[in-house]
């Protein structure tokens, strides 16, 4: 058996004159990483928040793209984008049978989906995504599809495209 300080004082001894092992952090070691915390956190919450509204925004172009094939498919079948909205209006939300009035489908709406134009000679037709009033992508601008594929957005809110 080796003889050591430890051995021969005991487990529990302290060595005489000797400093005890610092353990832990220091307070000043634990400010200065919760203020390089803070610094970050305010760089990336907003580039965080664009990012959720860009990505809300792409979510209603996909959905317009598939209320657009659910529109051609109607025409398919009756061989006319008239009716299309509910209580077979022409304009205004779409029937529940042919497609969801909102996006995204599941989760809180952020944009409301309607037909705004519709026209027999020649066939036409064109579908809006209007950002839900108090919600995220309030202010973002509407996003529009229509039959001869011309997409459009209201980059600035301005009603005007």
């Amino acid at each position: 058996m080796q003889y050591t300080a430890r051995n021969l004082l005991g487990a529990g001894s302290v060595i005489p004159g000797a400093r005890p092992r610092p353990r832990g952090f220091t307070l000043v070691e634990v400010l200065l990483v919760l203020a390089i915390a803070a610094v970050l956190l305010l760089v990336a919450l907003p580039s965080y928040r664009r990012y959720l509204v860009r990505a809300a925004r792409h979510d209603a172009q996909s959905m317009l793209m598939a209320f657009a094939q659910a529109m051609e498919r109607r025409y398919q079948v009756d061989y006319s984008f008239l009716g299309a909205a509910e209580a077979g209006a022409d304009t205004g939300s779409p029937s529940a049978a042919l497609f969801w009035s909102r996006a995204p489908v599941e989760g809180e709406a952020l944009y409301t989906l309607a037909i705004v134009e519709v026209a027999e000679d020649p066939p036409f037709y064109r579908l809006r995504a209007t950002p839900v009033a108090g919600g995220r992508q309030a202010g973002n601008g509407f996003l529009e599809l229509d039959s001869l594929g011309t997409r459009s957005w209201d980059r600035n809110d301005d009603g005007v495209i």
